[in-house]
């Protein structure tokens, strides 16, 4: 079975040291619960920065025609 190059769509999202922990977790709760994205990656900056990667399979439909 042959891998394809790239399964997943990613999606970067940046929280600035301003937003409370709970308005991104909603935001988060959200992208994963009606855009279907999961949690691939976080990241602290030193200065509070919160970045998030998150990711979800691309669906690709077959000719059955």
């Amino acid at each position: 079975m042959k891998r394809r190059p790239s399964e997943y769509q990613y999606r970067k999202v940046a929280f600035s040291r301003t937003v409370d922990r709970d308005d991104a977790r909603e935001q988060l709760t959200d992208a994963a619960e009606y855009g279907r994205w999961e949690l691939a990656r976080t990241q602290v900056s030193v200065d509070g920065k919160r970045t998030v990667w998150l990711r979800r399979k691309i669906i690709r439909m077959q000719r059955t025609a």
